[in-house]
């Protein structure tokens, strides 16, 4: 029995070996194999997309919230008493200087007048009696065919008569006067707007309602308002060696985002601060020629203060910022590295920051693949046509 269960284990080891020897020939050969395969090349440098900037002008402008207010703005009152007769135009149209708007009854003032000239050719009649009645008192009385005292006494009534005239001319003055305002006419040319008042209402002298508004709305003013502290800072932008003072343009945008087609200058620059809201008002006047600009609308305003010489636009997407909160950008150098520069930002303007400090004229920015650049790293640079750099911010 132990002959037999020792040939059956001799016979055992020797198959396993015959099964197992091709098994390690083929690991063998296969780390052989491994080790003479070639080592697999590097990845390329990563690709980015970059714009070649160059030293440029750019306006400096600031945006600011207005509203519209009528160039010129008058109300329409009664300077006499009495009853609207009669109203004599059509609201909402235009109206010229003069023009006559409303009438009032004008019985009792037309009896005034009338009266006052009676009294006015009474006083002349007994004026030019006197004065005949003087001449010949002063022959009289050169001949001394009159007495002094007669001479005098007819001297006082002649005086007396020419101030009667005076009082007189000045009653029927003020009668022709009252009369005339019987009619009531436009303070100003412009567009009047609702009749506060119709045929029959009882009007007053010096009260406190108006009858109607006439505005003048070409040209239109637009009045903004602008925190101390931002005009301060424009102030001291303007000052600077690398920014000139231009002429005041402001453009509108409208309420309904659409751009006004007409541009405005600005006339006035308030010289005191609002010491509620702290802000400084400012006006521009703008041609209305089509009555677009109503009263009262809201509106924005873009005003272009000045210009910056020798500054770089750069993309919006090229520039981000580091822990500290500076700007920075990614530069590709001549030899294909990635560079890191700090930049000193004047202001924005549309979809570019405005670079005056950190750039050199010739560098190239990169706009798109910036998660692949890294300082010091090389990569390889495209060109990006300058409205396709915008295209990406869209």
């Amino acid at each position: 029995m132990e002959k037999i269960r020792y040939l059956l284990l001799h016979l055992l080891r020797h198959l396993l070996l015959h099964l197992l020897r091709p098994l390690m020939l083929l690991l063998l050969l296969a780390g052989c194999g491994e080790r003479e395969a070639p080592a697999p090349a590097p990845p390329p440098p990563p690709e980015v997309g970059v714009v070649t900037l160059s030293p440029q002008d750019a306006p400096i402008r600031t945006e600011l919230s207005g509203r519209t207010v009528a160039y010129r703005s008058a109300e329409v009152r009664p300077q006499v008493n009495g009853v609207i007769d009669l109203r004599l135009f059509t609201e909402g149209v235009r109206v010229a200087s003069g023009q006559a708007l409303y009438r009032i009854e004008s019985d009792r003032y037309q009896a005034l007048f009338d009266q006052a000239q009676a009294n006015l050719a009474t006083a002349q009649a007994r004026l030019d009696s006197l004065s005949a009645k003087s001449r010949r008192y002063a022959e009289l009385a050169a001949n001394k065919s009159v007495s002094r005292q007669d001479h005098e006494d007819i001297q006082g009534d002649y005086r007396q008569a020419q101030a009667s005239v005076q009082a007189a001319q000045a009653a029927l003055q003020l009668a022709t006067v009252d009369l005339q305002r019987t009619e009531i006419a436009a303070p100003i040319a412009g567009r009047i707007g609702r009749s506060a008042v119709s045929e029959g209402a009882l009007v007053t002298e010096g009260q406190s309602a108006p009858l109607a508004l006439v505005q003048q709305l070409d040209p239109i003013y637009v009045d903004m308002t602008q925190s101390s502290r931002e005009l301060l800072s424009l102030r001291r932008v303007l000052s600077e060696q690398s920014a000139s003072q231009a002429g005041e343009e402001v453009r509108l945008k409208l309420e309904d985002g659409s751009d006004y087609p007409h541009p405005g200058v600005l006339r006035l620059t308030e010289v005191s601060v609002n010491e509620q809201t702290g802000s400084v008002t400012l006006r521009a006047e703008f041609p209305n020629p089509d009555g677009l600009l109503l009263p009262g609308m809201f509106v924005r305003a873009e005003l272009t203060r000045g210009v910056h010489s020798d500054v770089y636009l750069a993309p919006q997407q090229a520039v981000t910022h580091n822990a500290r909160g500076e700007a920075m950008a990614m530069v590709v150098t001549a030899e294909e590295v990635v560079e890191e520069r700090l930049l000193h930002i004047l202001g924005a303007q549309e979809r570019h920051w405005i670079v005056g400090a950190g750039l050199n004229p010739g560098d190239r920015v990169i706009v798109e693949g910036l998660l692949n650049a890294f300082p010091g790293e090389s990569v390889r640079a495209k060109e990006l046509a300058v409205d396709l750099a915008a295209a990406t911010l869209q």
